[in-house]
């Protein structure tokens, strides 16, 4: 997927046990338009540039992967804690990403969630 212009690009660095951790999921992430090979090729010397749909994949990726007890039985383990808090500080950079956009564009309902649904009278009106 190629970015826009008005895409926003994330910085994260990543290192040990996180990057240890994410790195075994790689395979789980092989329809992410190369985000797999940008993974497996990340040494977490730098910090990575990743977008709104690499974040949300990742995110995506690590809910399972925490969620599946054959690969972590022990919520306590350090491999565990290590997936979560990657986790935990993905959240964390896509909620400040929001945040931002919410500042610069004021209170759009679409962003703000205002607007629930929106009900159309005939077909004729839709845009």
């Amino acid at each position: 997927m190629k970015p826009c212009s008005g895409d926003i690009r994330h910085k994260v660095l990543i290192t040990g046990d996180e990057l240890r951790e994410l790195k075994r999921h790689v395979n789980s992430m092989v329809e992410a338009f190369g985000l797999d090979r940008k993974i497996e090729a990340y040494k977490g010397t730098r910090p990575l540039t990743l977008y709104r749909w690499d974040l949300e994949c990742l995110m995506d990726v690590i809910e399972v992967e925490l969620a599946d007890a054959k690969d972590y039985p022990n919520k306590n383990a350090p491999e565990y804690q290590a997936l979560k808090r990657l986790g935990d500080r993905l959240r964390q950079v896509r909620g400040d990403a929001s945040m931002d956009l919410k500042k610069l564009l004021g209170d759009v309902p679409w962003i703000t969630k205002e607007v629930t649904s929106i009900q159309l009278s005939s077909p004729s009106t839709v845009f």
